[in-house]
């Protein structure tokens, strides 16, 4: 696997693969996973206007939608 020459290609929507099947699929997850919004599951809301950390996954969406734009409000990755 190692001693084969790949080459990673730049694809549209900031999709790097080394073919185009890898690609399509990783953009086809990637719609996946925005349309039934899986990734809220992964984050965490930071609002220290109302001291709170919102962690629940359902309240993390309505976070996301009503409270982005607001000073103070962070969007931090669970790892």
């Amino acid at each position: 696997m190692w001693r084969e020459n790949k080459t990673w290609l730049h694809y549209i929507k900031n999709i790097i693969a080394a073919d185009v099947s890898s690609a399509v699929f990783l953009a086809a997850y990637i719609r996946h996973c925005t349309i039934s919004k899986n990734y809220t599951s992964s984050l965490e809301i930071i609002d220290l206007q109302k001291y709170k950390v919102i962690k629940q996954d359902a309240k993390v969406r309505i976070a996301l939608r009503e409270r982005i734009n607001i000073p103070f409000v962070f969007v931090i990755g669970k790892n």
